[in-house]
């Protein structure tokens, strides 16, 4: 299995921000404790991907990676109607 992961982690709160600016809706956020089994962190490595095709990821920053996902979902819900 490879990870298409930037070696970086986000909080849940930077990557709502970054979610919020990228599509201009101030959305209600509801705040709730930590799961059972959640871990505290996690981040996905990119390494072997790397090493194995010579990928190199294109976004770096979570603001990039957030706008070029809601440009993703809009052509996709595009498509579909």
């Amino acid at each position: 299995m490879l990870n298409f992961g930037y070696g970086r982690g986000s909080s849940v709160r930077e990557v709502i921000a970054a979610v919020k600016q990228a599509s201009g809706v101030d959305f209600a956020v509801r705040r709730g404790a930590r799961r059972v089994g959640d871990p505290a962190r996690l981040v996905a490595s990119n390494d072997r991907l790397k090493a194995a095709f010579g990928w190199q990821p294109r976004g770096t920053s979570l603001d990039e990676i957030t706008r070029s996902a809601l440009a993703w979902e809009k052509r996709l819900l595009g498509a579909k109607r």
